[in-house]
Formats: C-alpha cells, structure tokens, sequence
C-alpha cells in the first residue's frame, strides 16, 4: 500500500493491484474513504471538514494521481503528492 500523501491527519494511499475505475484510498483516524480520481465520487465514510480538504486536495492534485496510478499499474514504485497546507 504506497503512501502517496499526508496531511492534515489524512493519509492518502494506492494499491498496485486495485480495481477500475483509477481511485485512491484515504484513511482518517478509522474512516477510509475511495476517490475516484476522474469524477471525484467518493465512497466510504469520511467526517466532513477532512473530507472537504480531502476534495480540495483532489482537484489540486487530479494530474499527479493519475500519473501514479499508471506508476502504480506498471509496477513502479508512486511518488510522493504534496500536502495540502
């Protein structure tokens, strides 16, 4: 489970061998929500303020998740995201 980002208590992750459509996980103290990374659906449980900076994160960072995500597809290890500060 690579570690892509953390921030804020958020802990943003991908797994190598994970299902379509692209998403990330994201771990919250004992939420976890998936994003997809495409339309930013969320599922899973999340408090609202985390999941509000969470989404912020998101849009900010659309281009690099989908560029680990095809790291993540071919094997190759992910690189760290920026925090969102």
């Amino acid at each position: 489970m690579p570690g892509v980002s953390r921030f804020l208590g958020i802990t943003v992750v991908m797994f190598y061998r994970d299902h379509a459509p692209p998403h990330f996980h994201a771990l919250y103290g004992e939420y976890e929500v998936t994003v997809e990374i495409e339309s930013g659906m969320v599922s899973g449980r999340f408090p609202r303020r985390p999941l509000a900076f969470l989404l912020e994160w998101w849009d900010y960072s659309r281009e690099d998740l989908r560029a680990n995500r095809d790291r993540a597809r071919l094997g190759i290890p992910v690189v760290p995201i920026a925090p969102w500060e």
